[in-house]
């Protein structure tokens, strides 16, 4: 699990809260080429629109714009993310809804030697938010703000937010697929022992030196930067099998309902749509969700060019 704050955290723990354990199907056709910028057009649409599979963390320098990602936003009617990231009001009473149902607490899910175990940990590693906080919170929010160090840099970003900046200089109008609240109350969709014992897991490793986690996401970002949604697809599979039972509801009812939105707002619009990419690849994924409603999806050049500055 990982981490990010403010608006996007929502996004990024849902995405990374849907892994799968089961037998990973490669991608086939057009997929195959590299890339996380793709052409939504026919289906009787009079312009076409651009989806873009986008990482909720990432080291700032590896967050480059291309000429035909930023043109796809510049010639937007409006810019779609996975939630309303203009919605301040929403950021802001959001967190209410991450705390566990039931006046539940991390105590209540864990024996007396692992709630102590976390309890520690947390008080010497330090988070954004105090242990006395975040043991009434769902387990899955307190388990990615230990990813906060995690990335081999000193400045880190989203995606999101790269285009968010792109978007706002175009004055382009922002808005969202579904509310921040509607993905607090999704998380309940994993059982809170689960995420808990998910939680103590993570530290067990941490504390025995195991620094897996930290070569899964190297790895998830290597895919990423490779633009290469196959092994994207095939690395999420890898994750706790635990979580597999619930890939349903965190995840394909999603994008089931992100295309029955898309569906209506496509029409008479030219829109980008940037959404995790982990939710772009596979048979219920939403390229293919996209074509199996009649549109045509092809992929589109992502090169990024960096300069150094001398």
């Amino acid at each position: 699990m990982k981490r990010l704050s403010a608006g996007l955290f929502l996004s990024f723990l849902v995405l990374n809260g849907c892994a799968q354990k089961t037998k990973a199907k490669p991608v086939k056709g057009p997929d195959n080429e590299n890339t996380l910028l793709w052409k939504i057009s026919g289906n009787g649409l009079e312009k076409p629109s651009y989806l873009f599979g986008t990482i909720h963390m990432l080291c700032k320098d590896d967050a480059g714009i291309s000429e035909n990602l930023k043109n796809s936003i510049i010639n937007a009617d409006e810019v779609y993310f996975e939630i309303d990231l203009d919605n301040m009001l929403e950021m802001l009473t959001v967190m209410s809804k991450m705390k566990m149902k039931g006046d539940t607490t991390l105590q209540d899910l864990l024996s007396k030697e692992d709630y102590e175990k976390v309890k520690n940990y947390f008080d010497g590693a330090g988070s954004m938010l105090p242990f006395s906080m975040l043991e009434t919170y769902k387990p899955i929010l307190a388990a990615s703000l230990l990813e906060q160090s995690s990335l081999p840099c000193d400045k880190n970003t989203a995606m999101e937010q790269e285009i968010m900046e792109v978007a706002k200089k175009y004055k382009k109008k922002i808005k969202g697929l579904e509310t921040m609240g509607y993905q607090a109350e999704v998380l309940d969709g994993i059982p809170y022992k689960m995420q808990a014992e998910q939680l103590v897991a993570y530290i067990d490793n941490a504390n025995k030196g195991k620094d897996s986690s930290s070569t899964e996401l190297s790895e998830m970002l290597q895919a990423y930067r490779e633009q290469d949604l196959n092994k994207l697809e095939a690395l999420m599979m890898k994750e706790e099998a635990g979580v597999a039972a619930y890939a349903d509801i965190l995840l394909f009812q999603r994008n089931r309902n992100w295309i029955e939105k898309l569906k209506e707002i496509l029409p008479g619009h030219s829109l980008l749509i940037a959404v995790g990419a982990g939710h772009l690849p596979g048979e219920k994924g939403v390229l293919n969700l996209l074509r199996k409603a009649g549109f045509t999806v092809t992929p589109v050049e992502n090169k990024v060019i960096t300069t150094k500055e001398i």
